[in-house]
Parts: structure tokens; sequence; C-alpha cells
């Protein structure tokens, strides 16, 4: 498959969801062997993602925790882009330059669990890659922001019983690496908060 074909099947990818029956209900449980998160009502799946998790110098935080704000429209408060005139650059904040402006980084559907720990949109490969947040592929955020309340229980361990059953034959986008990005201008309009399919739910 050339990078063309796989572009196009990564940015077609999506998975099917359901509107929980009892939002009380909901809970979140994420393998981080698998790279898969299951979201739960009962015993029955609302919705199963592959998802990106931390790399082992920046590992995805383990245990018990609870959803406790969302945010559409999220931007990183510490790492993001330099703005002078029409040059931009990645950065930090600490390390902006003078005559620059800091910009944040864009973190879609935002959904933290945990101090500076949430789930967003982002490229997502196969392996540990992010710095400790869990990534989602962007037709499948939207889906899990509006499922998943304030409050929800989350679980994040190496493995989930869901694993050898629901999360066996889950099918994968294509890895991120190696994909074009979008050009570092993409980042600083509103339009990557909403480029998606719209969610559709069965």
């Amino acid at each position: 498959m050339s990078v063309v074909e796989r572009q196009a099947a990564y940015n077609a990818y999506d998975v099917p969801a359901r509107l929980p029956q009892n939002p009380a209900n909901v809970r979140v449980k994420v393998s981080l062997d698998k790279g898969i998160t299951y979201v739960m009502e009962g015993d029955a799946p609302l919705l199963v993602m592959p998802v990106g998790v931390g790399k082992a110098s920046t590992p995805t935080p383990q245990g018990h925790f609870r959803i406790y704000h969302k945010e559409h429209r999220r931007r990183a408060n510490t790492h993001g882009l330099a703005v002078r005139g029409d040059e931009i650059r990645r950065t930090y904040r600490r390390d902006l330059r003078a005559g620059e402006r800091f910009v944040g980084t864009p973190m879609p559907y935002w959904t933290e669990f945990r101090t500076a720990y949430g789930f967003h949109t982002g490229w997502i490969r196969p392996y540990g890659h992010t710095h400790g947040c869990i990534r989602m592929h962007h037709n499948v955020a939207p889906k899990f922001f509006r499922i998943v309340p304030n409050g929800a229980p989350v679980h994040i361990a190496r493995t989930q019983p869901e694993d050898e059953t629901l999360g066996r034959d889950l099918r994968w986008p294509p890895s991120a690496e190696g994909l074009v990005d979008h050009p570092l201008s993409y980042y600083l309009i509103d339009r990557y908060f909403t480029d998606h399919k719209k969610p559709v739910f069965q």
C-alpha cells in the first residue's frame, strides 16, 4: 500500500459506537499492552477503539481514576507552536524567543482523568509513543467524548479481560508512522477541532 493509499485509509477509519441507556453506568477500561480502550455499560460494549499510549520514558499512568474535566477545544499550556510573522516552529512555552507568541498544541475532545493526563485526538500508532496521554483517532474521538460523562470510572492496566474477546478482532487503521503531517499553520486554526466525520451511533 502506497503512502497515499495509507493516508486515505487512515483518514477514512472509523468504528461503530452506541449511546448508553444510562450514562451513570458507563465505565472506561484501557489496555496498555494492546493499545485498546473499551467503553462499557455493564457487560455491553458501547465503543471499542485503538488508542495511542505513553512510551516507556513517559508512560500512561496505571490505576483507577475518574473523568473529571471535558473540553472540546482544549489547547496545551506547556507545549505548542511559536509564531512570529509567517514563521512557525514547535516549542515549549518556556523556550519562547523574543517577539514570538505561543499557541498551545490543539488537543480536541480533551477528556481528563488525572491532572495533565487525558484522552484527546491525535495521530495513533500501534506502540507506545505519547507523553502519557491517550490519543484517539480523529473520527472516533467525538464519539468517545459524547458517550463518556464526567464522573465515569477509568481503569488503566497492562491488560484487560476484554483483550481476548472484544479486542481480539479489532481492525486498526494504518499506523500514522510515515504519513504526511498537517502543515504547522493548520494547528493554529479552529478547523482542527472539527475536522472529522460526523459521529453516527448505532
